[in-house]
């Protein structure tokens, strides 16, 4: 059986279509799997079961890049061809099964929107698949020595990080001395241009800091998540990997819609600014691009209150697919 699989550009896209991914590996035993993803989100997929290759997607102006993507698998009969960016390409190829993604569906969770395609409700859950080598890194990256707080205070667009000196307070009251995570290491995640949002956190941390910022590839961030105790970041595709790799993970919400992207799993919440999304964003003139942080609404106090909260439920129920 051989399975063509397309999938996001963005990380956070990418990483909540592991799970339909998964459930297709999970019906087909020994299929062979060919991914299509874009170039910063293809390490997620370096270890899948089965993996025959990874096509980068790199956009191109005009779609150039799907005709180079039909290049690739044209000469190839596949049995199943998914197409999670809804575009003609399996239709154009010599395929047994197709399953395209279709419109949105207001209210609806992407996990629930993929889920559909199989008619499976509740949908599969994302995961992640992780090598030895990258297990191997993350024990050098994140040594044994007591519990860790993990942190990524950036975000793809300036609206949607919230403050990096309320991350360090935030940080600073997790962790000490009565806090839930008295003494804990901090390891704070971002790529390496983001490193000026998280200075304030690892100048809070100190000798507590772990500094992963730019550290490997997505499989290595993903193992080092794997070996922390708590995550809490901005709406971010650091987000949905730590919730798919099984962490606790607590998302920070502003202009981004909660609905439709608060991290998913059974171990996930998300706590959001006093505004809805709809008031942040909902003005004539609004502007991502021009716009500046819209995360103020949303407290120190209000966000600890959160974090507490998950962790405690940890030991106890554990549907935390909701506001906390």
């Amino acid at each position: 059986m051989r399975l063509l699989f397309i999938t996001a550009t963005r990380i956070g896209d990418a990483v909540l279509s592991t799970g339909l991914l998964a459930q297709l590996l999970a019906e087909n035993p020994g299929a062979r799997v060919t991914v299509a993803v874009g170039r910063i989100s293809a390490p997620l997929f370096a270890a899948v079961p089965g993996l025959d290759r990874v096509i980068a997607v790199d956009k191109q102006p005009y779609g150039a890049h799907w005709l180079g993507l039909w290049g690739k698998a044209a000469l190839t009969r596949w049995d199943v061809a998914v197409d999670l960016r809804g575009s003609a390409t399996a239709y154009l190829l010599w395929a047994g099964r197709r399953l395209v993604v279709g419109k949105r569906r207001p209210g609806r969770h992407r996990v629930e929107e993929l889920g559909d395609l199989l008619n499976l409700a509740p949908p599969p859950a994302p995961t992640v698949w992780l090598s030895d080598a990258a297990r191997q890194r993350a024990a050098t990256l994140v040594p044994p020595g007591g519990p860790v707080l993990a942190a990524a205070p950036a975000a793809n667009w300036l609206g949607k990080q919230w403050p990096a000196e309320r991350f360090a307070a935030l940080a600073d009251r997790l962790t000490a001395p009565g806090g839930p995570l008295a003494g804990a290491r901090i390891a704070v995640f971002a790529a390496p241009h983001e490193r000026a949002q998280a200075a304030p956190l690892l100048t809070m941390a100190g000798e507590r800091g772990l500094d992963l910022i730019g550290c490997g590839d997505l499989l290595d961030v993903a193992a080092c998540l794997q070996r922390c105790d708590l995550f809490i970041g901005n709406d971010s595709g650091l987000m949905h990997l730590a919730a798919a790799a099984g962490m606790p993970t607590l998302g920070l919400f502003g202009p981004s819609p909660e609905d439709r992207y608060r991290p998913w799993g059974a171990r996930a919440a998300y706590v959001r600014t006093q505004e809805s999304f709809e008031a942040l964003t909902g003005a004539p003139d609004f502007d991502p691009k021009t716009c500046g942080c819209l995360m103020d609404g949303l407290t120190v106090e209000r966000a600890e209150a959160a974090a507490v909260a998950l962790w405690l439920r940890q030991g106890g129920d554990h549907r935390l697919q909701g506001e906390v």
